[in-house]
């Protein structure tokens, strides 16, 4: 039976059982004060100069959310390099009481879960505590759960703001948006031209490329202790579902699978007793303990609920357990950069009746690399609100700053303490230090190579210039007979005569830029040389030269061979005169 989600049903979701987790998880308890809990350093929520301002006598007028913004559009990157030209700065507002005209308030009471948030951002390499040269600006409003705010009240609040601008440069954290009876997948704040780091986006609501999708962090599980497990070991289960409170179509066709695999597990919440216990799941008599039961599985089922976004899918990598994603629509979180398809699968709803037969496809190999990689996520960009808030920064310096952006591997490959690492790495941008060291590779051709030095000595750019004198049998010319030049130069006089003594790291070169130039090219000007530089400037990984080359692999010898003649393409080039980096 395929799986239609129908408006009407969708209704109903917020009239599901399963909406006690998510309405409790962020739910702040104002008994509980901050001396209890010994991990918190400092805390927001306790701000000195914390002042209360009554809305009825301000006049502010609440800015919609663009649903049309884009990076380019509703970021000012200009803001983004008064500090660091690799890293964004972000400013937190000042913790606010704000009092309504009746006197109750209307700003959000901080719950733990965003103090966490706060102070991870204040604990960053990003934080400032200048808001006029900010990149970024973080309010101090808890909006992690859209039910405990006063949505209309708080789009006025952020009018307020002094830093506002219709939420340009603004970043917003929330990880369950809606509220009953529908569940939207977005915040429904006005938040203006604010970042969303939200977690439940659809591809409907998710602003590519500007908004961040995060997971639904499970605070109930924070302190829960996991006995540790090999990667390789073999489980019980092959699928197992643990979220409570699905709807019943859903649980119509897996108990209809189920009934044909016994290694599906289905599980709902525990109906004995008063109170319902978060770590307890129940197949009618039988209890299990959770999130225990899930490292006894090798897929964990991830259903879409009242809410889009779910803690199940976290609990998931947490217990090496490979997320079964079933919910369409769903942005992943953090899929800007995280490679899903390295520890999860994704099913569409309406094949969900196949899940047991696709899930029998992979191999154990495949399995073990998966749930290694589910660890990996869980480890890195899951594992703490810290962590989660964290990962979102690095997402956005990375778009500001795109030249010192992590990789793809450096987001997915686990490393392997083993590996050897390439030294060739090359920094991707140019070197705050201006100018360039020419070395020249000599003989004995000294005319030549004073035409070359009288010319070098004419670009701009140039710090100093090392000839290295490689014949052993003949000394340099006296220093008199040099041409006189108005930049540094030094002679060094080699040991052997070798064409790699052009390369030898010397304790003259001082600059990052090294010309590379042999004593015959006298036909380059000094403008084109100074263009050869600032290209290379725009290029500082790779080398910058003129004189090119092709190789090409002939059919009938079955080898490549080297090319000299003028062609068309050219796959290479000469270190006869190149710009190249010292390291």
């Amino acid at each position: 039976m395929a799986v239609r989600l129908r408006v009407s049903l969708m209704l109903l979701f917020g009239l599901a059982g399963g909406i006690v987790t998510f309405y409790f998880i962020y739910h702040v308890n104002s008994a509980k004060s901050q001396e209890e809990d010994g991990r918190v350093r400092h805390s927001f929520k306790r701000s000195p100069g914390r002042e209360t301002v009554n809305l009825q006598n301000l006049d502010s007028k609440p800015t919609p959310q663009n649903s049309k913004c884009t990076y380019h559009s509703c970021v000012d990157v200009f803001h983004c390099g008064y500090n660091d030209r690799t890293r964004i700065s972000v400013y937190v507002y000042p913790v606010v009481e704000y009092i309504d005209e009746n006197g109750s308030q209307a700003s959000p009471v901080l719950s733990r879960e965003f103090n966490e948030v706060l102070e991870a951002i204040s604990d960053s390499p990003y934080y400032t505590n200048n808001p006029e040269t900010a990149c970024l600006f973080a309010p101090s409003f808890d909006v992690l759960n859209q039910n405990n705010v006063r949505t209309k009240a708080l789009g006025k609040l952020y009018s307020l703001l002094q830093w506002w601008n219709d939420g340009a440069n603004h970043l917003i954290f929330n990880m369950l948006p809606g509220e009953l009876p529908n569940y939207k997948t977005t915040l429904e704040v006005d938040t203006g031209k604010a970042m969303i780091a939200g977690g439940g986006f659809s591809t409907w609501t998710y602003r590519r490329g500007f908004d961040v999708s995060i997971p639904v962090y499970n605070p109930f599980l924070e302190n829960a202790y996991l006995q540790p497990k090999s990667n390789l070991e073999s489980r019980k289960w092959l699928l197992v579902s643990a979220q409570v409170g699905l709807h019943s179509e859903y649980k119509e066709v897996m108990f209809e699978v189920a009934a044909s695999e016994k290694r599906f597990l289905i599980m709902d919440k525990c109906t004995e007793g008063k109170n319902w216990d978060f770590k307890k799941r129940c197949q009618g008599t039988v209890e299990y303990t959770y999130p225990d039961i899930l490292q006894d599985s090798k897929f964990c089922m991830v259903l879409r609920s009242a809410h889009l976004g779910h803690t199940a899918l976290s609990d998931a990598l947490r217990t090496g357990c490979i997320p079964v994603i079933v919910a369409d629509g769903y942005v992943l979180p953090f899929s800007e950069v995280l490679d899903w398809k390295r520890a999860a699968v994704v099913i569409r709803e309406e094949n969900l009746k196949d899940v047991v037969e696709v899930l029998k496809s992979y191999s154990m190999e495949r399995i073990y690399q998966m749930r290694r990689q589910a660890r990996f996520f869980w480890e890195n960009y899951f594992h703490s609100i810290k962590a989660i808030t964290e990962t979102t920064l690095q997402i956005i310096n990375d778009r500001v700053f795109p030249y010192v952006a992590k990789k793809y591997e450096e987001w997915n490959e686990i490393p392997n303490p083993k590996a050897v690492w390439n030294p060739m790495f090359l920094p991707l941008i140019p070197p705050s230090s201006q100018g360039f060291t020419a070395v020249v590779l000599t003989f004995n051709r000294p005319e030549s190579l004073f035409q070359v030095i009288s010319k070098l000595s004419l670009v701009q750019s140039l710090s100093k210039i090392v000839v290295i004198w490689n014949n052993q049998a003949k000394p340099p010319p006296p220093m008199t007979a040099w041409p006189l030049i108005p930049k540094p130069l030094k002679i060094i006089q080699t040991q052997k005569n070798k064409l790699s003594n052009r390369f030898f790291p010397y304790h003259e070169i001082q600059t990052e830029c090294i010309l590379a130039i042999d004593d015959d090219i006298t036909m380059l000007t000094s403008d084109e040389l100074e263009f050869g530089y600032q290209v290379w400037r725009e290029f500082p990984d790779r080398l910058v030269g003129f004189p090119s080359r092709v190789h090409l692999y002939g059919n009938e010898s079955n080898k490549f061979k080297y090319e000299s003649e003028w062609k068309n393409n050219i796959s290479m080039v000469l270190t006869g005169a190149a710009f190249h980096h010292k390291v």
